[in-house]
């Protein structure tokens, strides 16, 4: 009788088991097509805007003045993109932000990456003092005015090296590369000073072939502050030429509504001082969009790995 009792329960229960697994099923799928419609929503707010410049930018000036520019291009022309690319002050701080970001990123991460490489090792003396020091910054400064004063003494104001010298050791992303390197196995570098290896020859072949997700994320985190930057700038530089891209469209934009542009826009290019500030903003935008694709499989792993490590 208890053979037959087994046998007869079997079925039911294997009926609830796939009844479970139909409702698991089906509320998986529910939860699943919730979430993409919640990020696709997300991502096209996020996208409204950067279609919304890019319709301005390729529409007629009738079309923007009017307003009945949205999230389409009315009357298309590329005139508005000619005349950008024909300005002399937007190439030049184009230029200038080029170079910036191409130098304070290797200087910035050159010297963090040498700062966090000896806080990482526990034998360090004097190592929590060190940190206290990297982190009492993080917490308090000297002022705007302080430091406007150092850099004038320093005779850096007007010079394109004080838009990345104060800043180059960022504590913040020192301790993400420090936290990497401590989940580095010890047993690695030991094997490479027994063969004689010092400590930068362990650092550049050993440490730093091994750390390429953390320092493109930091380089990227470098590379996107540099390349945004425009309060730096606006503090200390006054002279034209060395004004970089970000400071040159905040201008830009905080002119009453491209006054400036009009004298010297051609009525032959059909187009308007607000397509133009469109159409720079997205120049401007593109050149650092591009890296991402390059960074982006080092992205995910370096931030969460430099961080939880830590």
């Amino acid at each position: 009788m208890a053979e037959m009792n087994l046998q007869a329960g079997a079925p039911e229960t294997q009926r609830t088991g796939s009844n479970n697994a139909i409702r698991s099923s089906i509320s998986e799928k529910i939860f699943n097509a919730c979430n993409y419609f919640f990020f696709i929503l997300v991502g096209f707010t996020t996208l409204v805007p950067f279609i919304n410049l890019i319709a301005k930018s390729l529409s007629s000036e009738h079309a923007v003045i009017s307003g009945r520019v949205n999230l389409i291009p009315i009357d298309i022309q590329f005139g508005t993109y000619k005349y950008v690319m024909e300005d002399s002050m937007f190439l030049n701080a184009l230029k200038i932000s080029v170079i910036l970001t191409l130098v304070g990123t290797f200087l910035s991460l050159l010297v963090t990456t040498v700062t966090a490489y000896p806080l990482s090792k526990p034998n360090l003396r004097g190592r929590k003092w060190f940190l206290l020091m990297f982190i009492f910054t993080m917490l308090f400064s000297g002022g705007l005015i302080p430091m406007y004063l150092l850099m004038q003494n320093l005779h850096l104001v007007n010079k394109l090296p004080v838009l990345f010298l104060p800043g180059m050791v960022n504590v913040f992303n020192m301790l993400i590369i420090k936290s990497y390197f401590e989940g580095l196995p010890d047993g690695l570098e030991e094997s490479a000073k027994l063969d004689g290896a010092g400590n930068i020859r362990v650092l550049v072949s050993v440490v730093l072939p091994l750390s390429l997700p953390v320092l493109a994320t930091i380089a990227l985190f470098f590379a996107v502050g540099y390349w945004n930057d425009y309060f730096a700038s606006m503090i200390y530089i006054t002279n034209p030429e060395l004004k970089p891209l970000q400071l040159y469209l905040k201008e830009l934009l905080v002119a009453s509504s491209g006054d400036f542009l009009k004298d010297n826009i051609d009525a032959a290019l059909n187009t308007t001082p607000q397509s133009i500030q469109a159409a720079s903003i997205l120049l401007a935008t593109i050149p650092i969009l591009l890296v991402y694709p390059f960074l982006q499989k080092y992205f995910v792993k370096g931030v969460l790995v430099g961080s939880v490590k830590g």
